[in-house]
């Protein structure tokens, strides 16, 4: 069982994300450990990268300001090496398949093992064209969490077959952002995924507030929450800290059920 899945082994898990190098790389190491010592239980660092097709404006422009600060890949690797001098909980990169392929495969992927970070999600990676990456992810123990989205039964249950850490269920059609209400059936997904295998659910993209955090926590093992954290950081720049602390713990205790 890898680092990932252990996490879902007692309780319903919160997944916290931000974007590395915005507005800091300093400022990113401090918020993750912020976000962990708030309850957070898995932490996805988003990789800058220029074209990052299934973001919303809010993650988009973390991005543009993470990316006019300098901020390189190997930087960040040398961002999650200062962070695990601190940091236990597992880390996913979020990244696009672009960066990983110009930094090299087996190259990337060595990196990940060597600084601590347990898993990838990779959104503009074709289910079908996942095997040309995901021998080099076995190889340095990274699990590649697969994203499903409201589509066909079929292809959900093909996707969720062979699934590791978790599986990213999208909320919703389109890109990432704050959404006031998430209509799709989840629980019909989830009752499919659940089917062919054990890897636990969490749902992502649109959550932000306690309320529809603690109603996907009925039917999901985990909440994943992106832009509502990073509009903290817009607004709050450099003094986030104690506001993303506040934010993590109000919706981990949310979903204690």
């Amino acid at each position: 069982m890898s680092e990932i899945t252990k996490v879902f082994r007692n309780e319903k898990v919160f997944i916290g994300f931000l974007t590395a190098g915005d507005p800091s790389k300093e400022k990113t190491v401090e918020y993750i450990l912020a976000m962990e010592k708030a309850g957070a239980d898995i932490i996805e660092i988003g990789i800058p990268f220029s074209d990052p097709i299934a973001e919303g404006s809010v993650i988009q422009d973390a991005n543009t300001r993470a990316l006019s600060n300098g901020v390189n890949t190997d930087e960040i690797f040398d961002l999650v090496k200062e962070l695990r001098k601190e940091s236990k909980i597992p880390l996913s990169f979020l990244t696009y398949l672009n960066p990983v392929f110009f930094y090299g495969y087996e190259k990337f992927f060595k990196r990940c093992y060597e600084v601590g970070i347990n898993g990838i999600i990779i959104p503009d990676l074709p289910y079908e064209e996942k095997g040309e990456i995901s021998d080099f992810a076995k190889r340095y123990d990274v699990d590649m969490i697969s994203l499903i989205a409201p589509t066909s039964k079929e292809r959900i249950k093909m996707i969720a077959r062979d699934a590791t850490g978790f599986i990213y269920l999208v909320s919703s059609m389109g890109v990432t952002g704050v959404r006031s209400q998430i209509k799709t059936d989840l629980k019909e997904i989830i009752n499919e995924i659940k089917k062919v295998t054990d890897i636990p659910v969490a749902v992502g993209f649109g959550i932000n507030t306690p309320e529809q955090s603690k109603e996907i926590a009925k039917i999901a093992d985990g909440v994943i929450v992106g832009s509502a954290i990073v509009k903290i950081i817009e607004k709050h720049g450099y003094n986030s800290k104690k506001y993303i602390e506040e934010y993590v713990r109000e919706m981990k205790n949310a979903i204690k059920i």
